[in-house]
């Protein structure tokens, strides 16, 4: 399964795209998408879209997952940042893939177990978790790849482990009780 992650920014947006084989995941691309200093900020959106859809058809992922709008104190930047959500998100529904947002908050807890972790927490542990041997540059990069990988570690395994097998008429209070089911 391949996830297509989309760190949305006016100025910078990331994007990443994660494989996944079972346990194991690796990177299949990553980047930023970036426009001249002199471009207007349509120009710079249209810059966003038609980049993404390019990225999008050469990847051919089967799901993008993006991150989702968080308070902002400044109004501004919040619907710019909307803006550039906006367009994101019309790229990959226009390629036919289903989109599914994540909070800033769900992408640290699925990626480093904690929600109020530190952006360089999460770039280590996305260097850790698909074997770089760096953290992935720039770090718009990095966020979008967290992103893919929230969505794989949020989604139902396509084979669950089986249901815990408890002693007859007992709740499993501990994983010490736990019996592996017998096939």
């Amino acid at each position: 399964m391949r996830i297509f992650g989309i760190d949305p920014g006016s100025e910078r947006t990331g994007y990443g795209c994660v494989e996944s084989a079972g346990s194991r995941q690796r990177i299949v691309l990553s980047g930023a998408i970036s426009s001249p200093a002199g471009a207007s900020f349509p120009e710079k959106l249209l810059r966003i879209h038609q980049r993404l859809a390019a990225i999008l058809a050469e990847c051919a992922p089967d799901c993008v997952a993006i991150e989702s709008l968080f308070h902002a104190v400044n109004v501004r930047s919040a619907l710019k940042l909307g803006h550039a959500r906006g367009v994101a998100m019309l790229a990959a529904v226009e390629a036919g893939m289903p989109v599914v947002e994540y909070s800033p908050a769900e992408i640290k807890r699925a990626v480093v177990g904690y929600g109020r972790a530190e952006k360089h927490q999460v770039q280590q542990m996305v260097k850790l978790i698909l074997g770089l041997p760096a953290i992935p540059s720039p770090h718009d990069a990095a966020d979008a790849l967290a992103v893919a990988i929230c969505h794989l570690n949020s989604m139902a395994p396509a084979h669950a482990a089986p249901a815990l097998q408890r002693p007859a008429g007992k709740a499993a209070a501990s994983w010490r009780q736990y019996r592996p089911a017998r096939t």
